[in-house]
């Protein structure tokens, strides 16, 4: 069995995880994680440095899901992917044919760190506009994709 994991090391990722860690443990799947990073959107030098740092900060964190997951005694493979996420993970979807897709549900809960205040504000302004715009990666997966989807939950603590 093959399953797919979005994985963008946030908070929500992580308790998506958790959950695949738990629900799926007696089966161990083999898991794909995939994590998408987004253009910047922007053509100056530091938007490039962004980019960069964000791919970095991605993959290290799916790296470090990946060999959790192993030391747990699955077997995990780390898919990096650029772009919009809803089409890359489509898009990988359609290529590598998963059993069934895990992620978690969107949540306004930020990750902790110094400046969350102005990232929760900002985060809450943007995602508003890409949801009235093209609805929530969930949203769009549900409609799209060709293999089951389980949408974690991430509002309990």
């Amino acid at each position: 069995m093959d399953v797919m994991l979005a994985y963008d090391n946030s908070r929500n990722a992580r308790i998506a995880l958790g959950a695949v860690k738990s629900l799926l443990g007696p089966l161990k799947p083999t898991i794909i994680l995939i994590t998408v990073v987004e253009d910047v959107g922007s053509t100056t030098a530091g938007a490039d440095d962004l980019f960069n740092a964000q791919f970095a900060e991605q993959k290290a964190g799916a790296e470090e899901a990946a060999a959790e997951l192993a030391a747990a005694g699955f077997e995990a493979h780390v898919l990096m992917a650029e772009g919009d996420a809803r089409k890359m993970i489509l898009r990988a979807i359609e290529q590598r044919k998963p059993d069934l897709l895990v992620m978690a549900r969107h949540s306004h809960k930020p990750d902790p760190g110094p400046f969350s205040f102005i990232t929760r504000k900002l985060d809450a302004l943007v995602e508003e506009f890409d949801h009235m715009t093209f609805g929530s990666v969930s949203a769009f997966l549900a409609r799209r994709a060709n293999c089951p989807l389980l949408i974690i939950p991430t509002h309990s603590e």
